[in-house]
This record gives C-alpha cells, sequence and structure tokens, in this order.
C-alpha cells in the first residue's frame, strides 16, 4: 500500500450550528447513568453562560481537536461562550495550527502495521492520521515566527498571540482556534508548549540562534493567567481531558492568594473525561477533591465520564441553540496585558 491509500478520508469536524441537540439533551435528563450526567454538564455550562459575572475556562487535553471537535471550540469562541483557553501543546499547535496551514487529519484504523506507517512517515493518533512531513512543516513554520520576533522571553499566550496575527495573514484555512482567538481577544495558555510540533520548531530556532533568541516563560504564562482570574468577578471551567491544563487552571485560585489576593474557588466545573481516581489522579484529582485544596466549589460541578468526542458536541450544540451566549458580556481579557 502506498502512502495516498493511507491519507485520503479527512476528519470531517462537527458543526454545533447545523446540529440542535437540546431536544437530545433534554431526553437524556430524564434516563441515567452517562447520559444523566451529560445533560447535567450541559445544564451546568449554560448556568455559566447565564451568569453576568462568570468568567469561563475551556481546557483541552486529549486528542478531541484532531478526532473532529476542532469547529466545535472555533465556535464556543465565535459565539462568546469562552473567555480563555488552557490547552496542551498538540491540541493547539499539532492539530489546529497544522489544520490552518492548509493540512488535514485523516480517518484511519488502530487495527494497523505500525511499522508500515512508520515507513510511509505517518503518524497515528489511535485511529486518525498525520503526514508526519506536513508535521514538520508545521515545525518550521513555528520556527518561522521565532525568527522574525523580537529575542526574548514570551508567555506561551504572547507566543500564540503571535501565531494568530502569522494566521491572519497566511492561514489556508477559514476556521482556526488560533486565529479566532487571535480576532476575538481570547488568550490561549499552553503550560507545556514545548511538549508539541512548537518544541521542535523553537528548538530549531535557538540552535539557529544560540546567543539570541526568542524562549518561552512557563512562569509568566501562570501569572497572566492568574490575572485572569484575579479580575473575574467570579468563574467557570468547562474540562476537556484533565493533565496539566485542568491542574494550570484550578492552581490560579491559590496563586492570587500567593500573591495577597483573596479570590473565590471556581464556582462551576465540569469536567468530561476517561480517567480514573483509583490511582489517586483521575488526570489531576476529581472536582470534589479538587474542593479540599481551596480551587473549586462543589455546588454547581459535575464529572462526565466518556469519551470526550462522544459528549462534547451534543454539549455544545445544547448550550449554543439555547442562545444565551447572545446577551452575554465580551470580556476580551487578552486586552489586559497591553496595559500592564
Amino acid at each position: 500500500m502506498k502512502k495516498k491509500d493511507f491519507l485520503k478520508n479527512p476528519v470531517k469536524h462537527f458543526d454545533i450550528k447545523k446540529i440542535n441537540a437540546v431536544p437530545i439533551i433534554d431526553a437524556m435528563r430524564e434516563m441515567s447513568f452517562t447520559s444523566r450526567d451529560t445533560a447535567a454538564a450541559a445544564d451546568i455550562l449554560n448556568r455559566m453562560i447565564k451568569d453576568k459575572g462568570c468568567t469561563i475556562f475551556l481546557t483541552i487535553a486529549g486528542s478531541t481537536s484532531a478526532g473532529g471537535c476542532m469547529q466545535v471550540y472555533v465556535d464556543m469562541v465565535k459565539n462568546n461562550m469562552v473567555d480563555a483557553i488552557i490547552a496542551t501543546g498538540a491540541s493547539i499547535v499539532d492539530m489546529d495550527f497544522f489544520e490552518a496551514l492548509g493540512y488535514m487529519h485523516y480517518q484511519g484504523s488502530y487495527n494497523v502495521d505500525d511499522k508500515l506507517l512508520r515507513n510511509l512517515y505517518i503518524d497515528r493518533i489511535y485511529d486518525t492520521y498525520i503526514d508526519e512531513k506536513e508535521l514538520q512543516a508545521c515545525d518550521m513554520t513555528v520556527a518561522k515566527i521565532a525568527d522574525s520576533l523580537e529575542p526574548r522571553p514570551y508567555s506561551s499566550r504572547e507566543f500564540i498571540w503571535e501565531m494568530g496575527k502569522y494566521l491572519k495573514k497566511n492561514s489556508k484555512k477559514k476556521d482556526s482556534l488560533v486565529q479566532a482567538c487571535y480576532e476575538h481577544n481570547v488568550p490561549i495558555f499552553c503550560p507545556a508548549f514545548s511538549d508539541s510540533s512548537a518544541g521542535f520548531g523553537l528548538v530549531k530556532h535557538q540552535w539557529t540562534h544560540p546567543d539570541k533568541h526568542v524562549s518561552i516563560d512557563s512562569v509568566k504564562d501562570f501569572l497572566e493567567l492568574t490575572l485572569v482570574k484575579m479580575k473575574a468577578k467570579t468563574s467557570g471551567l468547562f474540562m476537556i481531558g484533565g493533565g496539566v491544563p485542568k491542574n494550570f487552571v484550578q492552581d490560579t485560585v491559590i496563586c492570587a492568594e500567593v500573591l495577597g489576593k483573596e479570590v473565590p474557588m471556581h464556582k462551576y466545573a465540569v469536567q468530561i473525561t476517561v480517567a480514573d481516581s483509583r490511582d489517586g489522579a483521575c488526570s489531576s484529582s476529581t472536582l470534589k477533591e479538587a474542593s479540599s485544596w481551596g480551587k473549586v466549589d462543589t455546588v454547581y460541578e459535575k464529572m462526565v465520564y466518556a469519551e470526550a468526542t462522544s459528549v462534547l458536541p451534543l454539549i455544545a450544540s445544547y448550550v449554543y441553540h439555547k442562545g444565551d451566549w447572545k446577551t452575554r458580556k465580551k470580556y476580551e481579557w487578552s486586552k489586559i496585558y497591553s496595559k500592564r
């Protein structure tokens, strides 16, 4: 088999605007198990939308962007359902920025000869394929952006803003999360930014410019994200997966206290995950456990134990078609950094 035999059916992203999940969620609310949990999560997210003082943080870990949910996140930003994003570098760079450059993820199979894929330079994410040569082109685009910037430490938010600025002139795809956030002043934070295609590009940049170069300051990330929490009246978390993005945003409550600013715990929290808590983790603790650390309140919280591509589109579609976002305040938190 040749490379073209594997890379022929692009992943198509779910469009919450075209599919109205309100009656589905309403029906699931009267069911049990994961169905009722999913409906409860949709209700909590919509409660965040309706709370006039609530800043909504979206966290993304895992491969939902590659798996067909990329447009869901874009539409949430464009329709004022999200105010700040904390994500893995892969979600932002290897998946979203990658497609914005004109490349694609392809439907594949988990039951495949991975040695053959390696020989063909095809990378696999479960049942999804990526052309490794295109991914390396993405790496070098990151290096190109870094080469164009003043050599100094940047927060990941600052660097991703520059990526959005680049896409404004050079994107090949209409909808990109990085570009949408740039245009709508929604900050994106990647606390482990180098653990992605961006890392390879930045290594190339620093190798080429050993004396004066761009670097990523993760401590500055933490401070900039905490500033949003400190300025927000109240806050809600909508978390896909867990790990570093989840813990990073939860820790802003503690960080604010360290800075001498008492802030309320995150009032609302939803997490969609398949992680288990029996190993002491659950991809950075259950929400009830996070309450013991003073991070998350437990009045409006819901754990949904499901693979995210199966329930995220339904929840986001429900909130979109309920329409309460239409009268919601637009925070544009990216603007606060130009004033410091």
